[in-house]
């Protein structure tokens, strides 16, 4: 391919879903806005949350098989996965888990729910994830933790 040519490719990739940078300082700013909320809690890491509501049930660990009820979101507001809609709950190893998922499910009592604003650092980063999740998103989950199996 001659440089025109990927040049031009590289214009239209950006074009799809936000460049990097775009995403990256759109990420950063929310994170800085949403710190300020009285609500909004945030973890060394940088993972920021809300308590929906509280239940001092049983916490997962990292080797655990959890089941949930799940709202994912990009910041754009695209939905992702929505299992209270759907009504059928996911259930999956904490462990396969993105980071700031799982680093929050592990913070919750079963049967509580939280929101989790999770930072492109503790989701996927500078990779993103296929053709949906672009480089350096956040990620919004609203999450109910239902079971730990």
């Amino acid at each position: 391919m001659t440089r025109a040519g990927r040049d031009k490719k590289a214009g239209k990739d950006r074009k799809k879903g936000g460049s990097q940078g775009q995403n990256r300082k759109a990420a950063e700013e929310f994170l800085e806005k949403n710190r300020q909320k009285g609500d909004v809690f945030e973890t060394d890491s940088g993972l920021q949350y809300q308590i929906i509501e509280d239940v001092k049930g049983p916490c997962p660990f990292e080797g655990d098989k959890v089941q949930v009820h799940q709202r994912i979101q990009l910041l754009n507001g695209t939905f992702l996965a929505d299992t209270y809609q759907s009504g059928m709950p996911e259930t999956f190893l904490l462990s396969e888990g993105i980071q700031g998922y799982q680093e929050g499910l592990m913070m919750m009592g079963v049967g509580s729910r939280f929101k989790f604003y999770i930072p492109p650092e503790l989701a996927w980063g500078k990779k993103g994830a296929g053709k949906r999740i672009g480089p350096y998103s956040l990620l919004t989950i609203d999450v109910r933790l239902e079971k730990i199996l």
